[in-house]
Order: C-alpha cells, then structure tokens, then sequence
C-alpha cells in the first residue's frame, strides 16, 4: 500500500510518488537536542496523539537540531535523543512512520530508520492522499536566493563528501558541525529575511511539474497558508511550524492535518494544539 511508485518522464526523476490513504499527519522542524526537554515534551505528546488519531505520520526533516551521523547516533545514544527514538518506535509500531531529512538533519539515514521501525521519505514526494495530490519537501530546495547556503547544499549533499565526513573520528564531526551551524547563524543575521524565503517562481515551477495544486513544506519557519494562481489554476502552499517549547517568549509547534475533507494547519495556543482559523478555506485539492 505505501509503496513508492516510479514518477512519469514528466516529472523530475528525484519525485518519487507515495499512496498515503487515511488521515495523514505531517510535521517538520522539531529541533530536538540536549538543551530542548520542553520541546522534547511537547513532541512526545503529539507523538502519543498521532498514534490515537492518524493513520499515517510524516516528519518532513530537522527533526534533530544535528545529526552527525546514524552510528553515532545508535551505539552511543545520549539520554534525551534515547528517548527520542523510544518515542519514535513505539509510534511506528501502531502507525506508519515516515523520516524525512532537512537541512540540519541531512545525514539521518535507513540505519536510523529500520533502528525506529521507520520509513525514509524521498527529499521530494508527491503524495497521493485523500484529500488529492500534494507536493511535499523540506522546503530548503526553494531558497534559491540565498546563494551561499544553496551552494552549501549542494555540496554536503553529494555521496562522496558525505562518506568522507561519516569517515572521520566523532570529535572531528562534532568540532566541523559546530562550525558549520555558528558559520551558519552568524551569516544568516545579515541576510535579508526574503533571501531566506522561498522563491515563488521555483514554488511555481515545482507545483507546476509535479502536477499537484498543493505544496507543503517547513524550513523557514514562516506557518501559514498562501493562496496563488498557477497557469490560471488556484494552488495553495501550506507552510509548517517549527517547534520551540524552550527558549521561544511564546512555545509554538504544531502540524498539518489531511484527510478526505481537506488540509488543515494546527498550532499549539495557550490551551494547547488549536486549528488556525481560516482553515475552512482549505478543500480539498
């Protein structure tokens, strides 16, 4: 039933199709880590819920703050991702579970996931759900502005490199991640905040190829919804929340709930997980 189909030679040969039937829940952008137990909290919970009401789970990328590594991560677990990964396998031991990778946790790979009972989702995926086609991504793909992290990707994203890196002692990994998040932040503190958007046209373009009138994606941490017309079709990009229970002035998290009447964006309010109004908006596509 989930298994994924070869896309048509319309479609870019990285679009993988995947049937998810069912009530279909997809969050991104947790950021879990040692300094994050209230965040860790929070996710659990969700965790606990989606197992209760959905059919089917997607973490659509950065689900860790950093990942270093799968063998790292299994032989030696620290107490807070040991938890983690316990949530995790208890999920996907009642629901399907889908791991996707961002681009904090590009790194995560099928180790990890068989060690959960997980799947790995393709880096860009059009869902067939009930609610109709949908685009989904980690959203980094569409910052083409942003020159100097595009050309970052590209780089670590290559096999070579990256064989290279899991090649190296744990201290070399630790000390070259550190660099690369501080180098990271510094830079983005001078970026301009519409370089560290998406771009509309490539959203256009992959709307567009995909044959989908919707795209859901996390990454910049913007939740909404955006309606936009398309060769004079209405679509929709549905943006995800990060999550922060920690260090946030206000907690925030939430998901992107599909079933056959539709999509609809939840956010955590201060009595908890909450619709976003404005939702009703949301038909199906």
């Amino acid at each position: 039933m989930f298994r994924p189909k070869t896309s048509s030679s319309r479609k870019p040969r990285s679009l993988n199709r995947l049937a998810i039937p069912g009530r279909l829940w997809i969050a991104s952008d947790v950021h879990l880590g040692p300094d994050a137990p209230a965040t860790a909290a929070a996710f659990q919970a969700f965790l606990e819920r989606a197992g209760r009401e959905a059919d089917t789970l997607i973490l659509a990328g950065d689900i860790f703050d950093a990942w270093i590594g799968d063998d790292v991560a299994l032989r030696e677990p620290d107490p807070w991702l040991l938890a983690a990964l316990a949530a995790l396998r208890r999920l996907a031991a009642r629901i399907p579970l889908w791991l996707g990778r961002g681009n904090r946790d590009f790194l995560l790979g099928a180790d990890l996931a068989r060690h959960v009972g997980a799947r790995l989702l393709p880096e860009t995926a059009l869902l067939d759900t009930d609610a109709g086609p949908i685009l989904l991504a980690h959203g980094d793909e569409y910052c083409i502005a942003d020159h100097s992290y595009q050309r970052f990707r590209r780089i670590v994203r290559r096999r070579g490199m990256q064989r290279l890196y899991l090649a190296l002692p744990l201290r070399a990994r630790k000390g070259i991640a550190a660099w690369a998040r501080n180098r990271s932040m510094n830079a983005n503190r001078y970026k301009a905040p519409d370089i560290m958007d998406v771009d509309p046209a490539a959203v256009a373009e992959a709307l567009r190829r995909s044959g989908a009138r919707a795209l859901i994606h996390g990454h910049t941490h913007r939740p909404g919804r955006h309606g936009l017309w398309i060769d004079g079709k209405p679509c929709e990009r549905l943006v995800l929340p990060d999550w922060d229970f920690d260090h946030a002035e206000t907690r925030r998290g939430g998901w992107i709930s599909i079933d056959r009447n539709g999509l609809r964006l939840w956010r955590y309010g201060p009595g908890g997980p909450e619709p976003v109004p404005g939702n009703e908006a949301g038909a199906a596509v």
